[in-house]
């Protein structure tokens, strides 16, 4: 990946944005998107809709949800201790003793989330996973009045874990799902855009709000395009590394650096399936497939759903260590979803058969 792009994507993974908070993230978008996009607009939910005019009437929809789990200052207490509630889902084993960045009104204020020191505690409560409710956030002020001089309650909360390099393409950050998805769609949408074949269908591509609280982004920016096809953008769970067991085969066995992951099933329209499998052969684009039998639990299902049905394809970024502030994703996949998402709208025609099978 070129620096320069991936400085952008690093860029969007730093901005503290989890759901309902997600106007730094939003905000890179569309500077990135002003750059190329015939028209860029923010819809009053806050989703960020890049548009890229086509020559036909086909309209198309990209998706990848901008925000991330994070916390919510819920009490500030006599001493100054600031109380937490999640926002989206967490394993309370990866918050205790984590740094965190709280994005309060005039800065952003650093603290650390507290608990119990495990010498204090009892042997039978060793055993036990500390809960949420059982943890604060040390901002390191004397007593509440300090506290709030700095923060309040209702500012959002992340964990402190900024975007580095390991082995080889391998990228680690916390929020790459989905800042990863947005990216993806993002910069799909830029090739798109600069390609000398001009495109049949208007390309709609949006950094969606709030998926991580119930898909509501996705479902009312669909709403609002009424798009023919659309194509989300998530992670999936990388089924390549240790301890899963028996879970690779009913989860995913999909590998880091082999590609992006394709959803085959009632979640897929059959012929956007086909379409996408074509384009990738035809322009040698590494593609994994997985099944799922229902909705998913992605922007895709709430897509799928819109008005009277958008025919829907879910493609997915391998991701190990999903909800925590490691998320290891491989470069190589996500510029070939990039590259994928932009040719298959490249080779639409305007007159493309959506009818199911």
């Amino acid at each position: 990946m070129k620096k320069n792009t991936e400085a952008v994507l690093k860029r969007l993974i730093e901005s503290i944005s989890p759901s309902g908070f997600e106007g730094p993230a939003a905000n890179i978008f569309r500077e990135e998107a002003q750059q190329f996009a015939d028209e860029v607009t923010r819809d009053r939910h806050g989703n960020t809709i890049a548009k890229v005019n086509g020559t036909g009437d086909l309209r198309v929809m990209f998706a990848g949800h901008c925000d991330e789990i994070g916390f919510l200052i819920t009490h500030i207490d006599k001493k100054g201790y600031c109380w937490i509630a999640p926002i989206g889902g967490w394993d309370p084993q990866i918050a205790q003793g984590q740094r965190v960045q709280i994005r309060a009104k005039k800065a952003i204020v650093p603290g650390v989330i507290g608990k119990k020191p495990i010498h204090l505690m009892s042997p039978e409560d060793r055993k036990n996973v500390v809960q949420l409710k059982d943890m604060w956030v040390d901002i390191g002020a004397k007593d509440r009045k300090e506290a709030e001089k700095m923060v309040s309650v209702g500012d959002p909360l992340v964990v402190d874990q900024g975007y580095g390099r390991l082995a080889g393409d391998i990228a680690v950050a916390r929020g790459m799902d989905n800042r990863v998805g947005a990216f993806t769609v993002l910069e799909a949408a830029r090739r798109v855009a600069k390609s000398k074949n001009k495109a049949a269908a208007t390309l709609y591509s949006v950094a969606t709000v709030q998926e991580e609280i119930g898909l509501r982004g996705a479902t009312t920016s669909a709403f609002g395009i009424d798009a023919h096809l659309g194509i989300a953008v998530d992670v999936t769970f990388a089924g390549d590394h240790p301890g899963l067991g028996d879970a690779v085969r009913t989860v995913n066995e999909c590998e880091l650096g082999k590609g992006p992951v394709l959803t085959r099933g009632a979640n897929t329209h059959h012929r956007v399936f086909e379409l996408i499998v074509a384009t990738a052969k035809k322009h040698n684009i590494p593609l994994q497939i997985n099944a799922e039998g229902r909705g998913t639990g992605t922007d895709a299902n709430a897509m799928q759903l819109s008005r009277g049905g958008m025919a829907t394809a879910l493609l997915s970024i391998p991701n190990r260590y999903m909800h925590s502030p490691c998320e290891l994703v491989d470069l190589r996949d996500v510029e070939a979803c990039i590259e994928l998402m932009a040719q298959t709208v490249l080779d639409l025609a305007n007159d493309t058969d959506l009818t199911p099978f």
